[in-house]
């Protein structure tokens, strides 16, 4: 009986440590955020791979959310012989502006920054460059982490108010090309149930994923086992628990502010 309960007992208490070692990771982390020096060229190095070169990503998969969004919300006010243009034009900017927009670029970011952070890192700490650091009097948490951090948290608002504006292109695409809506007629009705607090709060949990993408990259990376394995590892465990995360706090974030 004691070897049974001894099972869920230790992976109680190792998830226990994870999550405490985690939180030491971010608290150091947001330490040394605010503590100068800052690494400009770093920063800026980060900017440029995370949000230059995740544009084209982040474009095409809101595009093609938004085109299949008008074409699916078509389908339903047919069904239920709802005005289809405004419709149409209302479901496509609130649930890019709102939802899919911020959780698809933080996913696709997710995938394609935080397993790279994870590989950069963990390959450091596998050659010893991180201890190296530590012999220079360089301080790992502030030239590595700090300034992934502070990009992650910048570039991913503006990739979701890019991506949102090209998710609602992409609906508008399909309604006045493919339903034969009057574009005057749909603009008006995204202009109209479009609201300033929808984008601010689309931007807000674009910042929270960013940090969270950023920080999973970097926490793994940092405490990645020896080897390649170890390696491949951290990488996975980085985009895993970021895509986690992220679905967990827009949860939160969304019951929060439109929850009354």
């Amino acid at each position: 009986m004691v070897q049974v309960l001894q099972i869920p007992g230790r992976a109680a208490l190792g998830m226990l440590s994870e999550i405490g070692r985690l939180s030491l990771f971010v608290g150091q982390a947001l330490f040394w955020l605010v503590r100068t020096p800052w690494y400009g060229r770093q920063i800026l190095r980060q900017i440029i791979d995370i949000g230059y070169y995740s544009l084209p990503v982040v474009g095409l998969t809101t595009m093609f959310s938004g085109m299949v969004i008008a074409l699916q919300s078509y389908t339903g006010t047919e069904r239920f012989s709802a005005e289809g243009e405004t419709s149409v034009a209302t479901v496509v900017v609130l649930i890019i502006t709102r939802e899919l927009g911020p959780v698809l670029a933080g996913l696709m970011v997710a995938g394609r920054i935080g397993a790279a952070m994870a590989a950069e890192i963990g390959t450091m700490r596998v050659t010893d460059q991180i201890d190296a650091l530590d012999t220079l009097s360089t301080r790992p948490m502030q030239y590595l982490i700090a300034p992934r951090v502070i990009a992650g948290t910048i570039c991913l608002p503006f990739l979701v108010l890019v991506g949102d504006i090209i998710g609602v292109f992409g609906g508008y695409v399909i309604a006045i090309y493919q339903l034969g809506f009057s574009p005057s007629v749909y603009l008006a009705g995204t202009l109209e149930f479009l609201e300033p607090f929808d984008v601010i709060i689309g931007l807000v949990k674009a910042a929270v994923f960013g940090f969270i993408v950023a920080i999973m990259g970097c926490y793994f990376g940092y405490h990645s086992g020896r080897g390649a394995e170890g390696v491949g590892r951290a990488t996975t465990n980085a985009v895993v628990y970021s895509a986690i995360m992220i679905l967990i706090s827009d949860f939160i974030i969304t019951g929060f502010a439109f929850v009354r």
